[in-house]
């Protein structure tokens, strides 16, 4: 049986960091943009403040994209929200910064739970100290059912599903999804605890994401889901392989390829009586 999260039809459109092609990664600002171009489905990460407040970031640190520098681990949750989350955003290759100076924050993640109750999360703890952090904050929240938990850490996928009591929707691991790779040919994929697969097209010169990973993922009931694609051709080429999901910083150009097949953001059929392409 599908997790809530998953019970779209498919292919399902992300925000990938809530569009970072439009806006500030990980930023209200881009995620309110990717829920007024129609997505209901926002991609973010997370890490732990010192003082136990998670916050959408993806970097361990806020050099990159901010005005301050130093590991999120090693500061306040004040100091993280005093820099200026706008600062290095620019659309034009450096020749303008729109967002600088213009009050962009490092948001809370609870602030995005609770904003926009009708929207679901693909949240990446960056972390082992986020895991138990996030489980309490989802059921303060009640917010189980919206939320699904994909990581770099096959540890930590375990963690929040012992945590979830059977309640959370996780990806699979990098081991996991190797054990899968290893059982594509046969079409015996085990589930190996997750809800679905998220992964790269390729892992280095290997590619992952054929058509016998698709159909070994969903003889076993898993969706398979896709990032970061942000070209019109991949894109393309993945939903005509039956992919069930994409993830993208350019959200404008997914919503554009997703609506010339007549398929909404959710996966729904746009086209009345139309079959989802696929």
């Amino acid at each position: 049986m599908l997790h809530p999260f998953l019970v779209e039809s498919g292919p399902i459109a992300f925000a990938h960091r809530g569009g970072a092609g439009e806006a500030p990664e990980n930023t209200l600002a881009a995620f309110e943009i990717a829920l007024r171009l129609g997505y209901r489905y926002l991609e973010t990460d997370v890490h732990l403040t010192r003082d136990g407040v998670l916050v959408a970031f993806h970097d361990e640190r806020l050099d990159r994209v901010t005005d301050r520098t130093g590991a999120i681990a090693e500061l306040g949750i004040a100091e993280v929200e005093a820099a200026d989350a706008g600062h290095t955003f620019t659309p034009d290759g450096g020749r303008t910064f729109p967002f600088r100076g213009c009050g962009i924050r490092v948001p809370r993640l609870q602030e995005i739970l609770a904003r926009w109750p009708d929207a679901r999360v693909n949240i990446d703890p960056k972390s082992d100290a986020c895991v138990g952090r996030l489980a309490v904050l989802l059921d303060r929240l009640d917010a189980w059912e919206r939320v699904c938990v994909g990581s770099f850490s096959d540890r930590r996928l375990r963690r929040i599903r012992a945590l979830g009591r059977g309640r959370a929707c996780t990806s699979m691991g990098p081991q996991a999804v190797a054990l899968a790779r290893l059982t594509t040919a046969s079409a015996l994929m085990r589930r190996l605890g997750s809800d679905c697969i998220q992964v790269p097209t390729n892992r280095g010169p290997i590619p992952i994401v054929t058509e016998r990973f698709i159909a070994a993922a969903h003889t076993a009931g898993l969706p398979v889901h896709v990032w970061t694609i942000n070209d019109e051709t991949t894109i393309n080429e993945l939903l005509d392989l039956g992919v069930d999901g994409i993830m993208s910083d350019r959200v404008r150009l997914l919503r554009d390829v997703l609506t010339s097949r007549g398929v909404a953001l959710t996966g729904a059929s746009t086209q009345r009586g139309a079959s989802t392409p696929r």
